[in-house]
């Protein structure tokens, strides 16, 4: 799966949550460079993370990885 797809996809369910990266970062506990970078495709998502995140967000993984298409996949 592309990155940048990925990021984009993990952005917009954020967004729809409503956290802000800062927010999102400290409920991960993870730092908030790791959420921007994996947003804009430059850093992967490890598989413990995108568990961590779906639970989260409370999404599928098909959801986080499949589901949510937007303009610049089109």
């Amino acid at each position: 799966m592309d990155q940048k797809r990925i990021g984009r996809r993990l952005k917009a369910f954020r967004k729809l949550k409503g956290y802000t990266q800062a927010e999102f970062a400290k409920e991960l506990d993870i730092p908030l460079s790791v959420i921007g970078g994996i947003e804009r495709g430059v850093k992967p998502i490890s598989d413990e993370l995108i568990d961590i995140v779906v639970h989260t967000l409370n999404i599928s993984k098909d959801e986080l990885m499949l589901h949510y298409e937007d303009n610049q996949d089109r």
